[in-house]
């Protein structure tokens, strides 16, 4: 453990951002599979509501660095082109 004041405040600050990304990321795989689970069965507007909250968290994880932006643009198009095969 350091002795330091502000490598203890740099320890703990650390822990909470790591905290932070963890829910969010997981948060974020969350979306994507509900999206995905919609799809699958088949039921066209709740994937459509799904797709728009994944999105909204896809967005906004690039946004803060969470994922890469083209990781975050690669998914989008993705789930984009599932959610058109199943209006089609």
């Amino acid at each position: 453990m350091p002795n330091i004041k502000s490598a203890i405040k740099r320890v703990k600050t650390n822990d909470k951002r790591r905290a932070q990304n963890t829910a969010q990321k997981s948060a974020l795989r969350t979306a994507v599979k509900n999206f995905e689970t919609a799809a699958e069965a088949g039921n066209a507007e709740q994937a459509q509501a799904a797709f728009v909250d994944a999105m909204k968290k896809l967005d906004k994880a690039a946004t803060k660095g969470l994922i890469h932006k083209n990781a975050a643009s690669r998914q989008k198009s993705r789930l984009a082109k599932k959610l058109n095969g199943l209006s089609a």
